[in-house]
């Protein structure tokens, strides 16, 4: 009979010479459960368990008693010890604020003992006790003990409806349910295909140190997506309102289709080049700000577009009654507004707090250089003065240090900063 979770033991009849034996073999308790017990059972059970070992409890008995006569003859320990780096691998984790919990089949003892072995922690909890307390009583736990294999999904399951977002790594087959339900399922090295096939990210390497990379790449990941969303939103606003709101204003089109389609080309290839660009993990988990996101973007956004305005209106004094070299100067406005505002809020802190990743500062430069000869030389527009677009460059960098300080106060109001 194999072994059942629900009775946690297996038996097999064995004929040994002209003997037909019954030979039960599982969790001590449920194997003593069935016959008698010398006096020291429960204390060596408790010394196996208390070394770290998985104990398990070996009965006989003749088989023409059936389940009656069940003789306890030994107790068989067996110790399988923490990987060296799984400590490290923990206390890296809880550094970068993630909550670990581990959750396996073995007793309470053994659980407590490889628990304190690599410095988990010591509240260790039964998994039946689970499902009559709070979920908050389960985060309370390091460990959860005598879990059966249904019970990992309902953990992820019940972490989940208080809001968490979980990880859960495993390697069986009967893993895979909880690790095809969890946000992030993570398959060891040698895990089975049927574990691989539900998690979303496989270990290529033994061990789970690599869980550690994965979290903080995956943070960087979401820094960068953050940094082009806000870019992508505030330069939306910007370029939108400032051409609607210039046309009302000076009843001209303040610049040209022609202008707008090079414009487009300028930013996408610093735009794309976000996705490499040398970010900062972050020392917490985070979660998309929408509104906070959507309000600091509107905001920077309304200073640029003051900028854009105040560059317009200067315009229209040194090139009165010149609307081709007017377009041309509200272009490369927009293109060195655009590239400054990448630099800008790349970074939640002060724009100069991390060098920019080497694709993102040859995109810049790229555009900047050719911007200016295309301004300069006339070439598919209206040529300006080098004194103009250098005047115009350096405002724009003054008025970025000054927004600098405007966003970093946006925000930590808005409880964006890390």
């Amino acid at each position: 009979i194999p072994f059942d979770p629900q009775t946690k033991r297996t038996e097999a009849t064995v004929q040994h010479g002209d003997r037909m034996m019954r030979i039960v073999k599982g969790a001590p308790q449920r194997v003593a459960s069935l016959g008698s017990a010398q006096p020291e059972f429960d204390q060596e059970v408790e010394n196996l368990s208390k070394q770290g070992m998985r104990v398990l409890a070996v009965a006989v008995s003749d088989a023409k008693n059936g389940s009656t006569g069940n003789q306890l003859v030994g107790l068989l320990g067996f110790y399988d010890p923490p990987r060296p780096d799984s400590k490290a691998l923990i206390q890296a984790l809880q550094d970068l604020a993630v909550r670990v919990i581990m959750i396996t089949g073995d007793g309470l003892a053994t659980a407590r003992a490889i628990a304190s072995q690599v410095s988990l922690g010591k509240v260790t909890c039964a998994a039946d006790a689970m499902h009559a307390h709070s979920n908050q009583t389960m985060l309370d736990c390091d460990v959860i003990a005598e879990v059966l294999p249904e019970d990992k999904h309902k953990l992820v399951v019940q972490l989940q409806k208080t809001g968490h977002v979980v990880g859960m790594t495993g390697d069986g087959v009967n893993d895979a349910p909880a690790l095809k339900q969890a946000e992030v399922g993570i398959a060891v090295s040698n895990a089975t295909d049927v574990a691989r096939t539900a998690a979303s990210i496989i270990l290529t390497s033994p061990g789970l140190s690599n869980v550690v990379s994965a979290v903080k790449i995956g943070r960087q990941i979401y820094q960068r997506l953050l940094t082009y969303t806000l870019n992508k939103i505030i330069k939306t606003f910007q370029v939108a309102l400032f051409l609607a709101f210039g046309l009302f204003i000076t009843g001209i089109f303040v610049t040209t289709p022609r202008l707008v389609i090079l414009l487009l080309f300028a930013n996408d290839f610093v735009t794309m080049s976000l996705s490499s660009d040398r970010v900062k993990y972050s020392a917490k988990p985070e979660r998309w700000p929408l509104r906070p996101l959507i309000f600091s973007a509107f905001l920077i956004a309304i200073a640029w577009l003051l900028f854009s305005f105040g560059t317009l209106m200067a315009g229209l004094k040194i090139y009165p009654n010149q609307i081709p070299e007017l377009q041309t100067l509200v272009f490369v406005m927009l293109v060195f507004t655009g590239q400054a505002n990448v630099y800008l809020v790349r970074e939640r802190g002060h724009f100069w707090d991390s060098r920019p990743g080497s694709a993102l500062l040859l995109s810049t430069i790229g555009d900047l250089i050719v911007v200016t000869l295309l301004a300069m030389q006339g070439i598919l527009m209206t040529p300006v003065s080098f004194t103009v677009v250098g005047v115009l460059f350096f405002s724009v960098i003054l008025f970025m240090f000054v927004l600098d300080w405007l966003k970093t106060y946006i925000f930590r109001w808005m409880k964006m900063v890390r």
